[in-house]
């Protein structure tokens, strides 16, 4: 099965649905090796099934690929640390590391208990730093003993954590963590040969469905904009040997639309050369915040004030 990531050694947490299974699908169609790592768990978190990960090997085995399943907590350290092992005892290394692992909890601050808040925040920001952290000793220790890693981590940010939605403070911050994650981790990560990206994307899941429940039904001939197969390809490319000069950035993706998303930076502002009396920002700040770009909607785009 030639392509772009022929003979590369892949792992993609939950694999086993949505998103996840359309990375681990094409990657196998691309060449490459593929651990497929899911719970199996419901949308919340709770309950397991091996199923939906051996599906998965089965549909990669079907079109003559090479996966294995795998069932490991990535947010527990050891779990991730047996996953990581699991693709370099089986296939014999690892090349890319594909986090896309989460479960949802939404609810407003006010109603959000600290069960919520933990239960997100572990599976999207643990689950992302513990097999970041096992994939990057292996790579480090390549590296030490003179060996070459063309090697990515391939993260999963959110339109929630870059750009805000309400009920989603838990979900939100742990994506916007993960954004922040990533920017560190390929500073770090670069003199071992590995990049660090991540992806924010948009899709209809069983995480997303319930947001629009009157979306209208698309045609069987017609490009379905919010499937999940529409985010491959750019995690794939990511993950192939072409991407090596790309590292460090947050790419927002949709339907056929990519797109970089540019992260906070210094707006406009004043140096008063001495101490501020906190009387005297009255008159400063909120000039300072009406002359300064508003923040971006949930699509990423900023609107634009009308002018007085």
């Amino acid at each position: 099965m030639a392509g772009i990531c022929e003979g590369r050694v892949v792992i993609v947490t939950g694999a086993g649905r949505g998103i996840g299974r359309s990375h681990a699908l094409e990657f196998a169609a691309q060449g490459a090796k593929v651990v497929v790592n899911d719970l199996g768990a419901n949308v919340d978190g709770t309950g397991a099934d091996a199923g939906p990960a051996n599906e998965v090997v089965s549909a990669i085995k079907d079109m003559g690929g090479e996966a294995i399943a795998n069932g490991d907590d990535v947010s527990d350290f050891e779990g991730a640390k047996r996953l990581i092992d699991t693709a370099i005892s089986t296939f014999g290394g690892l090349d890319v590391l594909v986090n896309n692992a989460g479960i949802l909890r939404d609810r407003m601050l006010i109603n959000m208990t600290p069960e919520e808040w933990d239960a997100v925040i572990r599976v999207h920001l643990r689950g992302t730093y513990a097999p970041s952290h096992h994939a990057a000793v292996y790579w480090r220790e390549r590296a030490k003993a003179g060996e070459t890693n063309d090697a990515r981590i391939i993260n999963t940010s959110s339109a929630s954590g870059i750009y805000g939605n309400v009920g989603q403070t838990n979900y939100g911050a742990a994506k916007a963590g993960i954004a922040a994650f990533t920017i560190i981790a390929a500073m770090e990560l670069g003199r071992y040969g590995v990049t660090v990206n991540a992806i924010a994307p948009g899709a209809l899941t069983r995480m997303t469905e319930g947001l629009r429940p009157d979306r209208p039904a698309v045609a069987p001939d017609q490009f379905d904009a919010r499937s999940p197969d529409n985010i491959a390809p750019l995690v794939v490319w990511l993950g192939s040997k072409e991407s090596a000069g790309i590292t460090g950035r947050v790419f927002n993706v949709s339907g056929g639309r990519i797109s970089v998303a540019e992260g906070w930076h210094a707006g406009v502002g004043v140096d008063k050369g001495d101490r501020w009396d906190p009387a005297e920002l009255g008159k400063v700040i909120p000039d300072l915040v009406a002359k300064a770009a508003p923040n971006a909607t949930m699509s990423g785009e900023r609107v634009q004030r009308a002018s007085s």
